[in-house]
């Protein structure tokens, strides 16, 4: 039955609702609008949640049915607060529509349907460690030898690549080529390996976590039946953060839409997942798809002040014109200061400046909690986490775990602290079962081998674990691995004995380690990124033992690690992890081209991304916003004289104001 605003089938049959009272003019115009496909614009801070969920108010203030309506969402989080508030609004129960995750309503459609694809009713879901360990078999199957590599990718890894390429819709070559380069060995295998992957699902009835939108999608590519059934069963169909859509997603979208009663509401300039398997076309290209599309953009922002928004918008005029969205974010709050830039010597100093400032603003009764420093990536906050242990400033990571308590990070100080002291037996067993075969006793068995042997002849420790005598004790998986270790741990040594500390970093950081770090991990880039970043500090030392002695004095606080998010703590996180939070002061640090944006994205041509990054850091800030960055770059090596991000270059010089920074940061 068609749907009619003039003639609601049921009326009466939830609570009044007076939505111009309730909403803005942007928001009700797309709260209201007719039925057909709709894109909703919601800039940073306008309200979107407030816009979904009253436009499925309205739907069933029309006479709309609860099951008429399907809700797609990222999170089952969303889902429920969104349906939540629609049954605050309306009473009606949420069990009563479809809504929830792309995943979790792929999986409702396959229990029912997924038989027109031979996918039987009693299928099991895998969870992420049986999906490993299943892909795991079926590479061995095809090379017993593989994992033995240690270059090549672990299961895990090797489960992200193929997933990536399954939700992107791309090769496995693109797939290497722009996110997994480390890789690029395998381009002509890692096909048979999904085949064999696939295959083993089949057999034993099972599907894993990306199957729940693959077979879905070719379920409705395969039965004109079900989707003709689907696209008649909702008569409309509401897709939250639609920016963040892969290409899987949105064309299960667009077959149940076919009906083009479609409302789409996300943000093109807050698209920033692509490493995710986010496409920016999908958002672009939803007019062309849904011909007759209207667009609706709600550009009041209710978070941040005139200046910081008039900043923001000054972000979205620099990006290139016909690929992107025209849209002005409008201010409803009263004016505030301008958006500080802070020029540091390097980032030590913009660390010390950061400290001085959030003291001054607990002094003027700012809570910690609402005070945010913000970074690209990871290493580049090491500075700040270093200065604010020192001075005893209770802080919170929000996107990951301490600098210095990061797996690749703790490996590589326990690998130095090794060779620095031979008997430091914990710091041995660390490094000794990253080798494959190799537990926790036999580690300690074979160190207790190598110290044997050195008292018999008399050599050093090191050494003598490199001797064929040793070497035999080795479990037969790590035999070829061992030498490579050794030599490795030996030319460690070597550089502690005559070159200053940072020489030795960086040379374990070349060596064994190194190699097993491009297996182990998926974002294996980003990972040697902070290992980088070690040699940099290491320069600050003389000694080894000095710079080892501060590692573990800041790997052994215990300070604030609840992440009780109710603790009066300063917040540090990614500007990813950051997407969606808002505070009340805002430190975006490390702005300068290498950095903000990185060099690996200037490299491979992703700077579009980088700008919308930089667009969503400035929107977290609702009263005071700081674009930090340093002159010097240390991080890796000599120091480098850097420019500021061209996001700033790009920025009309009005829109911020500069504050000069004094020796001691005096204000």
């Amino acid at each position: 039955m068609e749907f009619t605003l003039d003639n609601p089938r049921s009326p009466g049959a939830i609570p009044p609702i007076d939505f111009k009272a309730q909403l803005n003019e942007e928001q009700l115009a797309a709260v209201t609008a007719e039925p057909g496909p709709l894109l909703v614009l919601a800039g940073a801070g306008s309200g979107k949640t407030r816009t979904l969920t009253y436009r499925v108010a309205w739907l069933l203030s029309q006479g709309v049915r609860p099951g008429d309506i399907l809700l797609l969402t990222f999170t089952n989080k969303a889902a429920k607060e969104m349906l939540h508030r629609v049954n605050d609004l309306t009473g009606i129960e949420p069990g009563r529509f479809w809504g929830g995750t792309f995943h979790s309503m792929g999986h409702r459609a396959l229990r029912t349907h997924g038989e027109a694809i031979g996918l039987t009713r009693n299928f099991t879901i895998m969870d992420a460690e049986e999906s490993e360990s299943l892909l795991k078999e079926a590479v061995q199957d095809t090379d017993k030898a593989f994992f033995k590599d240690k270059t090549h990718p672990r299961p895990g890894p090797l489960h992200d690549l193929i997933s990536l390429a399954r939700n992107t819709r791309a090769t496995f070559a693109e797939t290497i080529t722009r996110y997994f380069p480390q890789y690029d060995g395998l381009v002509e295998r890692v096909p048979l390996f999904a085949k064999r992957y696939a295959d083993r699902k089949k057999s034993a009835n099972v599907v894993d976590y990306d199957d729940l939108l693959e077979f879905w999608l070719d379920l409705l590519r395969r039965s004109p039946e079900t989707a003709a059934y689907f696209s008649h069963r909702f008569s409309h169909i509401l897709v939250d953060e639609y920016q963040d859509t892969n290409g899987l997603q949105a064309e299960i979208v667009d077959l149940i839409g076919t009906h083009h009663r479609v409302m789409a509401v996300g943000d093109d300039a807050q698209c920033i997942y692509s490493w995710r398997g986010a496409n920016f076309e999908n958002i672009l290209t939803f007019p062309e798809r849904h011909p007759g599309t209207r667009i609706h953009r709600i550009e009041t922002n209710y978070r941040s002040t005139p200046q910081i928004l008039e900043l923001a918008n000054g972000v979205l005029l620099a990006q290139p014109k016909g690929r992107h969205f025209d849209k002005e974010l409008k201010p409803a709050r009263s004016d505030g200061e301008r958006p500080f830039l802070v020029q540091a010597m390097d980032g030590r100093e913009q660390a010390q400046f950061i400290v001085q400032r959030v003291r001054g603003l607990q002094d003027e009764g700012c809570a910690l909690k609402d005070i945010a420093i913000l970074y690209r990536a990871h290493f580049q906050a090491l500075d700040i986490q270093l200065e604010l242990s020192r001075l005893q400033i209770p802080y919170q990571i929000t996107s990951g775990v301490r600098f210095f308590e990061q797996a690749h990070i703790r490996d590589l100080v326990a690998m130095l602290r090794f060779v620095y002291n031979p008997s430091d037996l914990a710091a041995w067993q660390r490094v000794a079962v990253l080798l494959p075969k190799v537990g926790e006793k036999n580690a300690h068995k074979l160190h207790a081998a190598a110290v044997e042997h050195a008292r018999a002849k008399s050599r050093d420790l090191l050494d003598a674990l490199g001797d064929p005598e040793v070497a035999s004790r080795v479990p037969k998986d790590a035999a070829e691995e061992w030498p490579k270790l050794t030599a490795s741990l030996q030319q460690v040594a070597e550089a502690m004995r005559t070159l200053p500390p940072a020489s030795a970093v960086d040379l374990a950081i070349d060596g064994w380690y190194g190699d097993y770090l491009k297996g182990a991990y998926a974002n294996y880039v980003s990972r040697l990124d902070d290992l980088k970043s070690l040699v940099g500090f290491a320069g600050r030392f003389e000694e080894m033992p000095d710079m080892l002695g501060q590692i573990m004095l800041l790997s052994s606080e215990t300070s604030d690690r609840s992440a009780d998010p109710d603790a009066d703590s300063l917040r540090l996180t990614t500007v990813h992890q950051a997407k969606g939070l808002e505070y009340g002061v805002v430190f975006l640090i490390g702005l300068a081209d290498g950095l903000f944006p990185l060099r690996r994205s200037i490299e491979s041509g992703d700077v579009e991304e980088e700008r919308r990054l930089f667009y969503v850091a400035v929107t977290r800030a609702r009263d005071e916003l700081y674009l930090c960055y340093p002159q010097v770059n240390t991080k890796g090596g000599p120091a480098v004289m850097m420019t500021p991000s061209r996001f700033l270059q790009e920025i009309p010089a009005g829109l911020y104001q500069q504050l000069k920074l004094k020796r001691r940061f005096a204000w």
